[in-house]
């Protein structure tokens, strides 16, 4: 592949959502910097660069006070952009985070009342990915947290969380949608703590689930690095629970406000590593950008942004290959695994035999402690590639 052809196709199922590319520049302490674009327009714009499809909120295209004659209208004009086009919408998901109405959680708010609106607009925005053809339903639950504690709620928080989903997951069914629905972690940020922080607490979250096979994670690169946690980590444990349903990729410094920066534009080599698993293991869904960029650029800049990010995830993917290509570094690798076949097929699989052969085996402590597994030379072998110098 030469640096030409890092150009991306609908093939490669990159996504944005109406959010991202949408954004205007405004933050919590100053107003927009740039004009706001239509769906229809960032539709056009999307489908020029290459991009597979646009994923939404409900209220990123229809306002929240729109009139049921202007939703049809708004929907029917998005429609047609999509297939002018050739843009798809795979994942859709409710705002239950900007009405002051969910500033105590939506799901998981105190107020009963509150919940059941929670549950009224979700199903609402259900309806509407439908209609535009999302087979993935995310849940990133902004609110869903608290600043102090006080309330007593934490418990029944979990219980509320949980008999939401349930209800939702049986309206998908009812209604015949079949979504697979995708639990976003994070661990703070718009609240002060945030329920189910990380992908391993989402994980055991989901398995308390009626229909736990329909749920899945939706990991954020972003939000582990936040945290000072590794991203590939965290979607290498998901991978391994079968509940990878859908990803979001940016970028962060770790310890700031959550930046939403460009695609490999900070972490390169956790990029490259988490690049590197979604297409060794074979990931075929959308790979969401869920980012957006800086408040510095113009209308310009945002289409730059939205280039690079797909630029780098292809010239990643480039980079995955050249690794597994590569002799010296496969010949590192090897080196740093020691085979035993005898001791494998002792340790997988208990049986008291095996357990017996375990404690009446000899091992060389000094030997184990005093061999040098080679991770320096394969760092540097892949900071080499990385670099362009292999």
């Amino acid at each position: 592949m030469t640096h030409s052809s890092y150009v991306p196709t609908p093939d490669d199922k990159f996504t944005f959502g109406l959010w991202t590319v949408g954004q205007t520049g405004r933050d919590p302490f100053g107003e927009p910097t740039r004009a706001a674009l239509s769906a229809p327009y960032i539709a056009q714009k999307l489908g020029e660069l290459g991009a597979y499809g646009i994923n939404l909120h409900d209220n990123d295209l229809v306002p929240i006070d729109a009139s049921a004659a202007e939703r049809d209208r708004i929907v029917a004009e998005f429609k047609g952009a999509l297939s002018d086009h050739g843009l798809v919408v795979p994942m859709a998901t409710t705002n239950l985070f900007s009405d002051p109405a969910f500033k105590d959680g939506a799901f998981t708010s105190a107020d009963a009342r509150v919940r059941a609106y929670a549950l009224q607009k979700t199903m609402r925005s259900m309806d509407l990915g439908h209609d535009l053809g999302a087979h993935t339903y995310v849940f990133w639950g902004g609110r869903e947290g608290a600043e102090v504690d006080a309330g007593g709620k934490l418990l029944d928080a979990i219980s509320w969380f949980r008999d939401s989903l349930n209800f939702l997951a049986d309206y998908s069914e009812a209604q015949g949608y079949g979504y697979r629905f995708a639990l976003e972690p994070k661990p703070n940020e718009p609240r002060g703590d945030i329920f189910f922080p990380t992908a391993g607490s989402m994980l055991g979250f989901i398995a308390t689930l009626e229909r736990s096979e329909r749920f899945g994670v939706n990991p954020e690169f972003a939000h582990d690095t936040m945290a000072g946690l590794n991203f590939a980590h965290a979607v290498a444990q998901v991978i391994d629970a079968g509940k990878l349903f859908h990803i979001d990729l940016n970028d962060q410094k770790p310890g700031r406000f959550d930046q939403d920066l460009r695609f490999g534009s900070e972490n390169i080599k956790t990029a490259f590593f988490l690049v590197k698993l979604l297409e060794d293991t074979g990931y075929a869904g959308p790979k969401h950008f869920d980012a957006h960029a800086l408040r510095t650029e113009d209308e310009a800049g945002v289409w730059a942004f939205a280039r690079g990010c797909m630029r780098t995830y292809l010239i990643l993917r480039e980079k995955a290959r050249q690794f597994n290509a590569d002799p010296e570094i496969q010949a590192a690798l090897a080196a740093y695994r020691v085979e035993d076949q005898e001791l494998s097929d002792l340790t997988r699989g208990f049986s008291p035999q095996k357990a017996e052969a375990l404690r009446a085996r000899t091992f060389d402590r000094a030997e184990l402690g005093g061999r040098g597994p080679g991770l320096e030379h394969l760092d540097q072998l892949t900071v080499d590639l990385l670099l362009g110098t292999r």
